[in-house]
């Protein structure tokens, strides 16, 4: 997350926090489950002193904004979700596990020894059970909560998440966008991060549009 915050940091307040379990935070007695990881990421907020903010998501992150702005909805005043799983039509292990190695070859060398870095960290049991975990995600469920304007975001190129599934989500979310970034793999956060703020500022600067009944 670190380039696209950097991209962002000259017109926002940027902050970017590791949730209990991953990078620097400390390792709970259980692995937390994605309820209880959007609970933490409220209290977070919170803590911090954000009375609404907006929320930026890639890939099973955006899992937990989506939960976040229909479990805690006064805390989020937007949404941004690059690169959303679970694709219904790959919800399998072996099915995620594929499509995370074709997109391998789309990525920047540069992130490999990063993500390395990181699962090393969480450590092998928090890694396979916090991935079962969003595996189990219906997020399709939950889309139609999301009442605040949203922003999806998918790279042409993304073997991941598929064009289908993000105009799936957008058309699920009452106030949804999509823009996709051509030639961009799953990790624009990392790999394409100046194309990624841009849309953002965009999307930061529109005017909230109408919301949709559903």
């Amino acid at each position: 997350m670190v380039p696209l915050a950097k991209a962002l940091a000259p017109s926002y307040h940027v902050l970017a926090p590791d949730l209990p379990g991953f990078g620097d935070s400390e390792k709970p007695p259980h692995v937390l489950n994605l309820a209880e990881l959007t609970d933490c990421l409220a209290a977070w907020t919170r803590a911090c002193g954000l009375e609404r903010a907006v929320f930026l998501g890639n890939s099973v992150g955006c899992q937990l904004v989506v939960r976040l702005a229909v479990r805690h909805p006064e805390l989020v005043e937007r949404v941004v979700l690059q690169g959303p799983t679970m694709d219904p039509g790959a919800r399998t292990m072996r099915q995620q596990t594929w499509l995370w190695i074709r997109n391998s070859r789309g990525e920047r060398g540069s992130l490999t020894p990063i993500a390395l870095r990181e699962y090393w960290r969480c450590g092998l049991r928090c890694l396979l059970k916090t991935f079962r975990y969003a595996l189990e995600d219906p997020i399709e469920e939950k889309l139609p909560g999301v009442r605040v304007p949203a922003l999806v975001v998918r790279g042409s190129w993304d073997p991941v998440v598929s064009q289908r599934w993000v105009e799936d989500v957008a058309d699920l979310l009452p106030t949804g966008r999509l823009v996709v970034i051509p030639d961009g793999p799953h990790t624009l956060v990392h790999n394409r991060p100046l194309d990624l703020a841009r849309v953002v500022r965009e999307f930061l600067s529109a005017a909230p549009a109408k919301r949709r009944d559903v």
